[in-house]
């Protein structure tokens, strides 16, 4: 029996469509679906985390659906991913590791089809309104340097002191107008998530 309570799910789309006076064809487009939970370990010392740990395989591939649903794309045309926590003032950095880290990734490569490199993550603890940035990265290759970008999420009325704040951010293209050199997207390999 799952042990996820969710009071809301944000779904923020992003899409830039000019930058420096250069129009963006095909527009750059990020998502990021943002799932505010109860912390089941607020204001404790638990030893065994690995509720948390569940609750991150679970969140992973329902915000990723979600993201992907809200850039209308198919899952494996997304490029690039990240994840992010932020814990209320009643929990500890290791509650969002432990939704962040163990679990969270396979469901979201699942839900894609597919994504060989590491996925990147930020983690810190705050109040409502808090901002994090959400680190992206190419899903197949870590060293595609067009792709080495973040979005940044929060929410209002979240976390309160006994929430936490879980986002998954999938994107259509890298960054625009990107120039910085690397390897090209075109030129991925594949097989260890850096080529």
């Amino acid at each position: 029996m799952s042990t996820l309570a969710i009071r809301k799910i944000v779904t923020i789309t992003d899409e830039i469509l000019v930058e420096m006076g250069e129009t963006i064809n095909p527009p750059t487009r990020r998502a990021a679906a943002i799932a505010v939970i109860a912390n089941p370990f607020a204001g404790q010392f638990t030893a065994d985390l690995s509720p948390l740990i569940e609750i991150g395989a679970e969140l992973g591939a329902l915000l990723t659906q979600r993201a992907v649903a809200a850039l209308g794309i198919a899952p494996d045309a997304a490029e690039s991913y990240g994840k992010a926590a932020v814990v209320g003032e009643a929990g500890e950095i290791e509650h969002a590791a432990a939704i962040l880290h163990p679990k969270l990734g396979a469901p979201m490569r699942n839900v894609l089809g597919g994504g060989v490199a590491l996925v990147p993550s930020a983690k810190k603890r705050g109040t409502m309104g808090t901002v994090i940035d959400v680190p992206l990265g190419h899903r197949n290759a870590a060293y595609v340097r067009s792709h080495f970008d973040a979005m940044e999420v929060s929410i209002a009325d979240a976390p309160r002191a006994n929430e936490i704040l879980v986002a998954v951010v999938v994107t259509d293209s890298g960054r625009p107008l990107a120039r910085v050199g690397g390897l090209a997207a075109a030129d991925i390999i594949g097989q260890d998530g850096l080529r």
